[in-house]
């Protein structure tokens, strides 16, 4: 059969010349032809579709009519409300790090809180010391192959943050990464962080992106995560304040090696088109992996979580467990893949889907998979949909509870089942506080 090719769409060839801009701007180094590389896969490829399997749902090339210009660098006013934000928040008692449409604000960022053993630079930094150790852990190489958001993404990184632990040092605190889209104007930020955690060393790293304005934006995000033996990260994402016109695609890359233990959580509460997905590879033996996540959807937004596990090396477990709610004319979609390489023996995976409809509009997409090539595993899968238990409610409005309470009840028990294994006390509070929030703003 004959090879579809199509033809470049608006955004497609904006983008081509954006790239063109920016790397005459550029000066010769090694990461330099990387970004050149990295667009090269993308403009191969094109945005992604609705024909490719791991992108069926969320048919960007249909959603993006246009490409925004990356955003400039954040000037007075822009940084000013980005301070006035972590001003209202409570004191940090941990490190907080700060990007501002992109660029890393290390006068915003609590340094002087570095624990021993831990170092922060700036990813451009990074990029222009020509370190090829940095270069290739930012890369996260084979991770992600093939999908062309991460090419784009590696191409127009604006910046970033690398964050290095020592051997054997335990953050007491969580970490705040706080990314801000505060531009006046539709703009693209593209960001790319990593986090090096060194043998037998652990962190929480809290990832928040903000949006400050009402304004359309187009963001695409990647953190990356690389676990030396008996390594820990324990890793939350959120988003707040983002339009309906938003569109965010965030990525997590993380390489684990040898009995180590990598938690993340995702809350994804937002308007508009939002894509979290993941790819983890276990390169080690006798490691796990849990992903959970949250995700409320209302009116007409689309949120699509998407996760590709693989198991190289034998001994490791890996859990994936997500619970969605659907109002209005939302779209859910879950794709979970495991894939066991041969000689992973002893593998043990599993993955849950679960959501509840609180519309006859509402759309949600399961596609759980698995790739086995090992004969010695336990590996399952499974997904539910429905709407909330008629008895349930029952119960609780025979006791004079009224409908949308009784209703918020029995959904905030269902939510909390996933965030239960966030592991600090105050985080989990804020996200069960997020998902109140959000049930109350629809009883409303």
């Amino acid at each position: 059969m004959a090879a579809i090719t199509f033809m470049k769409t608006p955004a497609e060839s904006k983008l081509g010349e954006q790239f063109d801009a920016l790397r005459a701007l550029q000066p010769a180094l090694p990461s330099t032809t990387r970004r050149a590389e990295a667009f090269e896969r993308f403009a191969a490829k094109g945005l992604p579709h609705r024909r490719l399997a791991a992108w069926h749902y969320t048919d960007l090339r249909g959603l993006l009519r246009d490409a925004f210009a990356p955003a400039a660098s954040p000037g007075a006013e822009q940084l000013a409300a980005a301070s006035a934000y972590l001003q209202a928040l409570p004191a940090p008692q941990g490190v907080r790090l700060v990007l501002v449409d992109g660029c890393f604000q290390p006068t915003m960022s609590s340094l002087d809180k570095l624990p021993a053993g831990v170092a922060v630079a700036s990813l451009l930094d990074v990029l222009a010391e020509g370190s090829s150790f940095a270069t290739d852990l930012l890369a996260a190489e084979n991770l992600g192959s093939g999908e062309a958001m991460l090419a784009l993404n590696a191409a127009f990184m604006q910046g970033g943050v690398v964050l290095t632990l020592a051997e054997g040092v335990r953050v007491a605190e969580p970490i705040d990464l706080f990314s801000f889209a505060t531009a006046r104007s539709p703009v693209a930020l593209t960001t790319r962080s990593l986090v090096e955690v060194g043998a037998g060393a652990s962190v929480m790293i809290n990832e928040r992106h903000v949006s400050l304005g009402n304004l359309a934006s187009q963001g695409n995000h990647a953190l990356v995560f690389a676990l030396d033996e008996g390594a820990a990260v324990d890793h939350v994402a959120r988003l707040d304040g983002f339009p309906a016109t938003a569109l965010h695609v965030g990525t997590v890359l993380a390489r684990l090696g040898a009995q180590t233990r990598f938690n993340s959580f995702t809350l994804m509460d937002t308007p508009g088109v939002t894509r979290r997905q993941s790819f983890l590879e276990f390169a080690g033996p006798h490691s796990n992996a849990t992903f959970r996540g949250v995700t409320l959807l209302d009116a007409k937004s689309h949120g699509d979580t998407t996760l590709v596990v693989t198991h190289t090396a034998p001994h490791c477990e890996s859990r994936e467990y997500y619970k969605t709610i659907l109002d209005g004319e939302s779209t859910g979609v879950y794709q979970g893949k495991v894939v066991v390489a041969p000689g992973a023996q002893k593998t043990d995976g599993k993955m849950l889907s679960k959501a509840i409809f609180l519309a006859d509009g509402a759309s949600m997409y399961n596609k759980p998979e698995l790739e086995i090539f090992a004969d010695d595993v336990v590996c399952g899968h499974g997904a539910t949909v429905g709407n909330l238990d008629e008895d349930q409610l029952f119960y609780l409005r025979a006791r004079g509870i009224p409908l949308k309470e009784a209703q918020s009840l029995l959904l905030n028990a269902f939510a909390a089942d996933a965030i239960e294994g966030v592991a600090t006390d105050a985080i989990r509070d804020e996200l069960t506080g997020s998902v109140e929030q959000w049930l109350r703003k629809r009883q409303s």
